[in-house]
């Protein structure tokens, strides 16, 4: 119970960072320039501080091993995150992109850390490096297969030119993966723990404080976006309490499913992949539709509602997993 209140607590506190992005960009104090600048400070900067950060722990035999098994167990959750999406969600491409992808990064990490403490950041880098990747080669892949409504081709109906012009993309992606922010980050941060280098105390420092800021700022960016939708018209689109089903409440159950095979020493870790899996639509899903020309105003929704619906959600999934685990 109290690690479900702190949960909850923390979610309120975030919801009323929000709330101070939302009244900055009403009052014209920050400005859509504005918000893309916030957008690139935490791609850029305080996410990646945020994972190299999390890697300055101790190298110990259980560390190790929890890395590699919150790595596979990512890896399962994500596969089946986009399994279930496509099942129940059907082919809305921008429907399963919000389905597929959780907001661990940004929403996630201060929620961990309230929970189980800064260690717990450690159990899902894999996360957030996989959950990027599948973004930005199968998400990608949703967005420029489907028609002008949205929609995805009906299997064996695709062109054979879009399949050349798809495994184009994916392999442009791929070269970008390269110099992606968080792989970097995930390099430079494995370096000083499976070496045991430590970062000089100063730099340190830096990091400890620009990952600070991820929260704040992340909450700032999804206040913007609350700015920008009718929140009444938003309430009445049944689609839209779908995709928040099916991405906070299906798949963080079967998730919790998977984490019961792991052993009790282990809590830290199942906690920790759990809320990563438990968490709102990840608000890339929006960059990527104005990146693609999709259907913007409604991936800005899907992104809105979860967080909001949030409140409830997040909580009651971790009072379940408390008694259950």
């Amino acid at each position: 119970m109290e690690t479900m209140q702190t949960i909850l607590w923390q979610v309120v506190t975030m919801i009323l960072l929000a709330a101070v992005g939302y009244l900055m960009y009403k009052s014209g104090k920050i400005s859509h320039e504005g918000s893309k600048t916030l957008g690139n400070i935490l791609i850029f900067l305080s996410l990646p501080c945020v994972i190299i950060n999390s890697f300055l722990v101790d190298r110990t035999p259980e560390r190790i091993t929890g890395f590699f098994v919150s790595a596979l167990m990512a890896a399962l959750v994500l596969a089946l995150s986009m399994l279930l999406s496509r099942l129940i969600l059907g082919r809305h491409a921008v429907e399963n992109f919000a389905g597929s992808f959780a907001n661990p990064g940004f929403f996630g990490v201060p929620l961990i850390i309230a929970s189980v403490g800064s260690g717990g950041v450690f159990y899902i880098a894999a996360f957030i490096a996989f959950l990027n990747l599948l973004q930005w080669t199968y998400g990608v892949s949703l967005l420029t297969s489907c028609d002008s409504e949205g929609m995805l081709p009906i299997r064996g109906n695709q062109k054979e030119s879009s399949k050349v012009s798809l495994r184009k993309q994916v392999a442009a992606l791929g070269l970008r993966l390269i110099k992606a922010p968080f792989m970097i980050a995930i390099l430079v941060g494995a370096f000083f723990f499976l070496t045991g280098i430590s970062m000089p105390a100063v730099l340190q420092k830096c990091v400890a404080n620009i990952a600070g800021l991820n929260t704040s700022i992340a909450m700032f960016t999804i206040g913007i976006y609350m700015a920008q939708v009718d929140i009444l018209k938003m309430f009445l689109k049944p689609r839209l309490y779908l995709v928040s089903l099916v991405r906070m409440i299906i798949i963080p159950a079967v998730t919790m499913g998977l984490l019961l095979a792991l052993p009790a020493s282990m809590n830290d870790l199942k906690l920790s992949v759990l809320i990563a899996a438990a968490c709102p639509v990840g608000s890339n899903v929006a960059v990527y539709a104005q990146l693609h020309n999709r259907d913007y105003g409604y991936a800005v929704e899907t992104v809105v509602i979860s967080t909001l619906l949030s409140i409830v959600t997040l909580p009651m999934v971790v009072g379940i997993a408390e008694r259950l685990f």
